[in-house]
């Protein structure tokens, strides 16, 4: 055990990321089930469906789970008041500051984690009396950090730099990526682009199909007037860069970007005009699995590698 699985009072550190259009009851429970933290994505939520998934969580499992919860949710304070009405244990927090809801949530007995992708928010989540944090790396899919700093640069920094448990995130998707996440520093990891395409994901069919087709450099980010997020290349994509290659605004990007992009992309399946949201480690992504083969393999993978790597003729004994 080490500070994450206790703190969640799980059996391996592997959260769920709480992603929109992916992360419903069926996905967080499941991965509950095996022994992870599931995550219900509230982002993309009305706060009826919340409280919907919220409630067939407690009857899918008897293991912990929280609720992801973006903070420039244009619903928050019902959403918050939702969250302590139905008893919800644990909160991951994101995209906004830590400042004004955690000490909120924290006072109604509630664990706490923030999402950060930088050494200055980090210590910022500290200042606001989070539980743990999440450092974001930005290989990861979706909103993304306007820092742009890889996994393996931000995780040491932070661990450096912050004392509270360090959650990795951010082009996660095998035991080997554990393994070196924990060499870095971080005490557990996040995982969203695996999970995003797992079976039990609410996306759509043909939104997985298309990540298993993305190759490497699939991807990139886009909208960084806006909120940098990493989107799959397609028909939408194209137009905003050739917008943003032209120098438009933020109101021309919010003109293009519309209502419902990612909704439209992830959980009805038009990949042409819809916002595919999903992380650089897509390309490796190529079959859907269900959430106990991949918790299983996570945690074989993790074990294979760190055998490997405790052998007296691997590369980790030659220097000694």
């Amino acid at each position: 055990m080490n500070r994450i699985t206790k703190l969640f009072n799980i059996q391996y550190p592997i959260i769920q990321g709480g992603m929109v259009w992916c992360s419903g009851w069926h996905l967080a429970s499941a991965v509950s089930n095996n022994g992870g933290l599931g995550l219900l994505g509230a982002g993309s939520m009305h706060p009826e469906t919340l409280i919907e998934h919220i409630r067939k969580m407690k009857s899918a499992t008897t293991s912990p789970w929280g609720v992801n919860v973006p903070l420039m949710y244009p619903e928050i304070e019902c959403l918050m008041k939702i969250l302590v009405h139905e008893g919800v244990k644990i909160v991951f927090t994101s995209a906004g500051s830590p400042k004004k809801w955690t000490p909120f949530l924290k006072s109604h007995g509630i664990t706490v984690v923030h999402v950060v992708s930088s050494t200055s928010f980090a210590k910022k989540c500290e200042e606001a009396g989070c539980d743990a944090i999440v450092a974001e790396g930005f290989e990861a899919g979706g909103h993304n950090g306007r820092e742009e700093t890889t996994t393996f640069a931000l995780i040491p920094a932070v661990a450096a730099q912050c004392q509270l448990p360090l959650i990795a995130a951010g082009g996660i998707a095998s035991g080997k990526a554990i393994l070196a996440a924990l060499a870095l520093g971080a005490e557990g990891v996040q995982i969203g682009s695996r999970f995003a395409v797992a079976t039990e994901s609410s996306a759509h069919p043909l939104f997985k199909q298309c990540v298993y087709e993305t190759p490497e450099g699939g991807t990139m980010l886009a909208l960084k007037k806006l909120s940098p997020t990493r989107l799959i290349k397609n028909e939408f994509f194209e137009q905003v860069r050739t917008l943003e290659d032209k120098g438009a605004n933020p109101e021309q990007l919010k003109e293009l970007l519309g209502k419902g992009r990612a909704k439209k992309g992830i959980f009805e399946g038009d990949l042409q005009n819809g916002e595919l949201e999903i992380g650089q480690i897509s390309s490796m992504l190529t079959k859907e699995e269900n959430v106990t083969e991949i918790m299983k393999e996570l945690i074989q993978d993790y074990e294979d590698r760190l055998r490997e790597c405790n052998n007296p003729d691997s590369m980790f004994h030659l220097s000694l």
